[in-house]
């Protein structure tokens, strides 16, 4: 509302409003209100760039007076016998100035130009022929719907495949090695990290876990705590196993955590 006030260059209304705006923002608690402060500083910036476009900045201007006197001062000219003989100034034309001032000028000034000559050609330019246009290659346009399902690589699906069958393998003979313990000892629980800890290889024990976690998951055995807490191992029955399917939230599924450290 106050536009032409604030752009005024001898108004401090632009400030006031900034230092009211900082106040007011200490206080700022809710979306909108912080929304109106950024629309705030937007409309104050613009009003700070209009308000410098407009001022007149007198820096740069020359003065060819001051530059005389500057000029005269490194010629030599003593200020002292200009003073005492301005006088008789119209008699003696040829002024204060040492007879070297134009010659000191001049190498002061010859820093200045010193430019590397220009070049010319003894028997004119090398004529030369206009540069060959090169072939523009059009870029095959995409289509509009998409690219089209990539085929995966024969060997990649085949590497996947096989490392499918592999751990599908692992987990069967782990589950058989499960079974035929408890048919011959079937009173006597296997302790879990008995069954996948491997004493000389901590990779090999992240991979029996991954792989006894398939088993857990669909339902083929199950751990629960003995009376120390430790987690204990034990198949499922048959009967158990169709129960668990038909109820709902029988199974859970944990995340272990188990540090290189702890595995020694």
């Amino acid at each position: 509302e106050n536009r032409e006030d604030m752009l005024s260059s001898k108004s401090n209304r632009l400030t006031e409003a900034l230092e009211e705006a900082n106040k007011l923002f200490s206080g700022v608690s809710r979306a909108r209100e912080a929304a109106l402060d950024a629309q705030f500083l937007v409309l104050a910036s613009n009003l700070g760039k209009e308000k410098a476009s407009e001022l007149r900045s007198e820096m740069t201007a020359f003065d060819s007076v001051t530059f005389a006197e500057d000029l005269l001062t490194f010629m030599g000219i003593n200020r002292v016998e200009v003073e005492e003989n301005d006088s008789d100034a119209e008699s003696n034309s040829c002024g204060y100035l040492p007879s070297n001032a134009w010659h000191k000028l001049g190498v002061e000034a010859e820093k200045y130009f010193r430019r590397a000559p220009s070049f010319h050609y003894m028997l004119g330019s090398f004529k030369s022929d206009p540069p060959v246009p090169r072939q523009r290659i059009e870029r095959q346009k995409k289509s509009a719907g998409g690219e089209g399902k990539r085929a995966m690589p024969a060997q990649l699906k085949k590497m996947e495949e096989s490392h499918q069958e592999a751990t599908e393998k692992e987990v069967e003979r782990i589950l058989g090695l499960l079974q035929t313990h408890f048919k011959n000892d079937p009173d006597t629980p296997i302790s879990f990290f008995d069954l996948v800890i491997d004493p000389n290889s901590f990779a090999r024990t992240v991979e029996n876990i991954f792989h006894v976690s398939f088993i857990i998951r669909d339902g083929f055995a199950r751990i629960k705590l003995d009376e120390d807490k430790l987690a204990i191992i034990e198949p499922s029955k048959d009967n158990e196993r169709k129960a668990d399917n038909h109820s709902a939230g029988a199974r859970n599924q944990v995340v272990i955590a188990l540090s290189h450290q702890e595995w020694k």
